[in-house]
């Protein structure tokens, strides 16, 4: 699991809808220590007798909020691959306002996953990562207009806004463009706000992006996003 951002209880439910258990877990990958992605991690950790991975520095802004984790499931990572079970994972930095935060791409046997969201940029090494994905997970956090005229404080809106922040609508339909000319099939948006953004308005703002590039929908690349909310459909890929 790559972060877990709901409370325990929740995060059991929403497994329990798409047919999983938290015994089917094998380990938890955090990406950064803010709390709207470890809010579950420390507990499941300790009821499921699950190993923690994260950085130094997550571990570091993590641990008060994560309580008493088994010393043995406190796993520091740096950006080199290693393996759990069948699956090499390969952490890699990206440009957010936490202490050493990163992305993951999973591969299994042919196929991989990469994960790439809370990013104010996408620098060349996200790019170098996620470009021979199957499937990106890739953050659409916002879409700037309604960020500017929405209700958050100026200075929050700058910190969004900022190259430590979230991406845009914009700034995802540009990495997308480049994506397709991979070997990526598959885009997920992701980490979209609920209060500056609209999934239907994400959607149709890349998808524009894509026509103008001369990429077909559906053909070059498919394209879809996951709600905060909701339990996304089970994807097949490879």
């Amino acid at each position: 699991m790559v972060d877990a951002g709901l409370s325990g209880k929740q995060i059991n439910n929403k497994l329990k809808e798409a047919n999983l258990r938290v015994d089917d877990l094998d380990a938890i990958l955090l990406t950064h220590e803010h709390s709207d992605h470890i809010q579950g991690a420390g507990v499941l950790s300790r009821r499921c007798n699950l190993p923690i991975y994260a950085t130094k520095g997550t571990w570091e802004g993590a641990s008060p909020k994560l309580g008493n984790i088994d010393e043995k499931n406190k796993i520091i990572i740096k950006t080199d691959a290693f393996t759990i079970g069948d699956c090499l994972v390969k952490p890699f930095s990206i440009s957010h306002d936490a202490k050493e935060p990163v992305g993951y791409t999973i591969s299994f046997k042919d196929t991989k996953v990469a994960i790439a969201t809370d990013m104010g940029e996408v620098t060349d090494e996200v790019r170098l990562e996620i470009s021979d994905s199957d499937l990106v997970i890739l953050e659409s956090n916002h879409d700037l207009e309604m960020l500017k005229i929405g209700p958050y404080p100026w200075a929050l809106k700058k910190r969004i806004m900022g190259t430590q922040g979230h991406l845009s609508n914009d700034d995802a339909g540009a990495t997308v463009v480049e994506l397709a000319k991979s070997s990526v099939s598959r885009i997920l948006l992701a980490h979209l706000s609920k209060d500056n953004n609209v999934p239907e308005l994400a959607f149709l703002t890349i998808k524009n992006m894509l026509v103008d590039a001369g990429i077909r929908l559906d053909k070059d690349i498919k394209l879809d996003f996951a709600l905060q909310d909701k339990v996304s459909p089970l994807y097949q890929i490879g």
